[in-house]
């Protein structure tokens, strides 16, 4: 159902922008008025569709060259490598143990009993690997979320207990880095851990990383309505954080997510132009302005705020968030798509064409 409301919402936009839509080769092409081609990606430096990268948010060159090492020796020692060279502190080892699991992941998807033979035999080669126990436990998260037949079976129970261990057994090879436990967020969530123990295992992560941005998005699908909370919760949760970061912390952005996970599935016209979202918007453009620029979080928080932006018709400031994020997909809200690039492609497609329609140019983007 809620795709199904997505993509009436989209029909409405692209009808609303009609004067300046064609169709080219099956794909949406954007035309201003006088200039046929101005809506053309690559007049504006953008990455066309079938060349986005779906699998991490923003660039990260080290993992890239690792990831494409494992995967075509099918050796696992560039991955270990990598991460062992990847301090526990911060963001960025969280995100690359995600990106190999992804893979690991994919790949078991594509070729089922043959895929990701490398983590497997990573686990066996190395069984005390701190990298390696992290990424296995991360792959069998997604496993269970992604393949095991929905939420609820007794396959993906089954995996999530199973998970459940992987993280244990990964906490004890890694004392004081977060990651295994933020991993159990998710395990916690599928498994319906009680409020007090899900409260003893989110101690476990604030005690090692009180500011993470990746934990607290972990934490907030727990507190959500769909889940074990409700709205008022994950908004308590989500404002909290906000209001203890630090300067320069992206957990001003949290409450935007928040409100991401409650959005109504039928979306009224002025739904963007809310208080809640628009409160949430501006918290969220704040923390990207007082960001760190090599922060791993900042573009998880540009893609979705070139969401609610397109949504509010902020042409230019979603324009911005485009010139930031292009080439790589890999973050919320594109990854709840079955065709994440797709995706991204027509809300950036939507922003170049209003952009154009108020003046806007290639010339007069800034770079």
């Amino acid at each position: 159902m809620e795709i199904l409301w997505f993509l009436i919402a989209i029909g409405l936009l692209l009808a609303a922008l009609g004067p300046w839509i064609r169709r080219r080769r099956g794909g949406v092409r954007l035309v201003a008025p006088g200039s046929p081609d101005a809506a053309d990606p690559a007049n504006y430096g953008f990455v066309r569709q079938e060349q986005l990268d779906i699998r991490v948010p923003g660039p990260d060159t080290d993992l890239m060259d690792a990831l494409e090492l494992v995967q075509q020796t099918q050796q696992w020692r560039a991955a270990s490598q990598l991460l062992a060279g990847t301090p526990k502190e911060g963001e960025l080892r969280w995100q690359r143990v995600q990106a190999f699991a992804g893979a690991a992941a994919l790949e078991l998807a594509q070729r089922p009993g043959t895929g990701a033979q490398w983590l497997r035999t990573w686990r066996l080669e190395a069984e005390k690997d701190p990298g390696g126990a992290e990424v296995h436990a991360e792959f069998l998260v997604q496993q269970a979320w992604r393949q095991s037949g929905g939420v609820g079976s007794d396959d993906h129970r089954i995996i999530l207990e199973e998970a459940r261990e992987a993280c244990a057994k990964a906490a004890l090879l890694a004392p004081g880095d977060p990651v295994p436990y933020i991993t159990e967020l998710a395990v916690a969530r599928g498994l319906a851990y009680p409020p007090v123990e899900f409260d003893a295992l989110w101690a476990k992560v604030i005690d090692r990383a009180p500011d993470h941005m990746g934990a607290h998005l972990a934490a907030l699908h727990y507190w959500c309505a769909k889940w074990h909370g409700s709205r008022e919760q994950a908004d308590a949760f989500t404002h909290a954080a906000a209001a203890r970061a630090p300067q320069g912390s992206l957990l001003a952005a949290l409450p935007l997510f928040g409100v991401y996970e409650h959005v109504p599935e039928v979306v009224l016209t002025d739904f963007h132009r809310t208080a809640v979202v628009t409160r949430a918007v501006e918290g969220a453009m704040f923390a990207v302005r007082n960001a760190r620029a090599d922060d791993p979080m900042l573009a998880h928080v540009r893609h979705l705020l070139l969401w609610f932006l397109v949504g509010g018709e902020r042409w230019a400031e979603a324009m911005e968030q485009v010139r930031h994020v292009d080439g790589y997909v890999g973050a919320l809200p594109w990854s709840h798509s079955p065709d994440p690039a797709e995706m991204y492609a027509v809300f950036r497609a939507l922003a170049v064409a209003g952009y154009e329609s108020n003046g806007g140019s290639p010339a007069t983007l800034p770079r």
